[in-house]
């Protein structure tokens, strides 16, 4: 199908970031900006090419991670198109929100879940923590070491700035801008102690008493406290297997005024569903419409399975609407406590006079390490040998599931984070199943622990990261005889 335009992008070396992501990003981008509409043709891989000067498997790579993501899709014998399931993305309002405008329990029982348990014979299917035997030990000591003598000689030491070591932040922008398509600064950046402080300093700073935070249905306990301990009030809106219903989302808005929603959408937690592109780009244009801000948590970004990782909501031209909380806790180790927050300026600042009121700064000697081994290339290395890891345990624990669990259990085979959501046949009653797994020395996390108002779902969440073969198929073999 003949265009009667070209789509010009452009090529720069210098950005670090491989040329055929270049190319998917700024396909997005276009996207989003209106030009590329729905149903729109795109140039052959031949033609767009030429055009760019590459090779053409470089935009066959680009385009195979559009449609991987759902921004393109392909018609036998007419060629590639924007999907028609996108939504029309309107021009964003540029004028960012004003810092006027921004605004026990079941967390008990969670926590009390999901903790470790001194019984070394328990197989604990946890939420999804990572396996700190892989971490590399002597790299991470010489770290440390060096971290902590240089700034005693040089009596550097002491009180620093409440948003983190400087270059911490700086590696941390780095790594953002060039393999997540951000583009921030270090005075963006924010360290906390882990992904939670992140998510609280955003409450902190978003929701004032009484005003309305939007979580999902089945969401992350610790985060939907945070708001509430802030004086929010929280709405609940339902998903699918495309992620957040934004009919639903758009209803509420409707009916309240809607300060913030906190989402997850790279793998949703707990259900471990990725966000579809248009429902991402529907829940910005809502962002807009009705003047809400999104807190992005992007907890495991690194573990993904197939394809690229997603890129985040931040990564778009979101004006001012998104604040993004990551974390380096789940590559290292969560005992490490290294966490970020990414936002506009303005926000920043005020994230670290919360921090202030908190603990004064983070662990400088924590931060100085980490930075070193970013910058090292180390933490990378670290990544990708720790990826082929998980991505043998996921392997090992869908096959155990199917071959051992598949007359009790169906589930869809996630393509990043470390668990598995596990739906539960008809007829079975899964507080009995939780209960005589405990019997059997093995522990799994319910739907109900995921919920305000424990919903009708029975599932399980089964993280693996941190169980090796053996415990694996250990765990598997008793959690099948609390079924029989």
């Amino acid at each position: 199908m003949l265009r009667s335009w070209d789509l010009k992008l452009h090529i720069t070396k210098a950005s670090g970031l491989v040329v055929y992501l270049q190319i998917a990003q700024q396909i997005i981008d276009e996207i989003q900006r209106g030009r590329l509409p729905p149903s729109t043709a795109m140039p052959g891989t031949r033609e767009l090419a030429e055009n760019l000067g590459v090779n053409r498997k470089t935009v066959v790579l680009a385009y195979d991670e559009l449609i991987a993501q759902g921004w393109l899709t392909t018609e036998s014998r007419r060629g590639t198109f924007v999907s028609a399931k996108l939504p029309l993305f309107l021009a964003p309002n540029h004028s960012k929100p004003s810092v006027s405008q921004l605004p026990t329990s079941r967390l008990d029982h969670y926590a009390a879940t999901i903790q470790s348990n001194a019984e070394t014979h328990i197989i604990d299917f946890n939420d999804g923590i990572p396996d700190t035997r892989l971490i590399p030990f002597e790299t991470l000591s010489k770290a440390f070491r060096h971290a902590l003598i240089e700034p005693i000689r040089s009596n550097k030491l002491g009180y620093g700035d409440p948003k983190g070591v400087l270059s911490l932040r700086h590696s941390i922008a780095e790594m953002l801008n060039m393999e997540r398509g951000l583009s921030v600064e270090v005075d963006n950046i924010c360290i906390a102690r882990g992904s939670q402080m992140g998510i609280f300093l955003s409450a902190r700073v978003l929701a004032k008493p009484n005003e309305y935070v939007v979580v999902e249905s089945l969401s992350y306990p610790p985060a939907r406290e945070a708001f509430r301990s802030c004086g929010a009030k929280i709405l609940t809106v339902g998903l699918d297997r495309d992620g957040i219903n934004v009919i639903e989302l758009e209803q509420l808005c409707k009916t309240y005024p809607i300060r913030a929603i906190y989402v997850t959408p790279h793998h949703q937690f707990p259900t471990t569903v990725m966000m579809t592109a248009e429902r991402r780009l529907k829940l910005l244009m809502l962002a807009q419409q009705y003047d809400f801000v999104i807190v992005e948590d992007d907890y495991d970004h690194e573990f993904h399975f197939q394809n690229h990782p997603v890129f985040p909501l931040a990564s778009t031209n979101h004006a001012g609407r998104v604040i993004y909380v990551g974390s380096l806790s789940k590559v290292l180790a969560p005992g490490l406590r290294v966490g970020y927050l990414v936002a506009s300026k303005e926000i920043i600042d005020q994230c670290a006079a919360e921090v202030m009121l908190i603990d004064r700064q983070g662990n400088s000697v924590t931060e100085l390490a980490v930075a070193a081994l970013m910058d090292s290339g180390e933490i990378k290395r670290h990544i990708r040998r720790i990826l082929k890891t998980y991505n043998e345990r996921r392997n090992i624990l869908i096959d155990l599931l199917r071959s051992e669990l598949g007359e009790f259990v169906n589930f869809d085979s996630p393509n990043g984070g470390l668990a598995i959501w596990l739906r539960l046949n008809d007829g079975i009653e899964i507080n009995k199943i939780v209960q005589h797994a405990l019997l059997e020395k093995v522990r799994v996390l319910p739907a109900s622990l995921f919920s305000d108002s424990p919903p009708d779902i029975h599932a399980i969440r089964l993280g693996f990261g941190s169980l090796n073969a053996v415990e694996l198929t250990t765990g598997i073999q008793r959690l099948k005889r609390a079924f029989v």
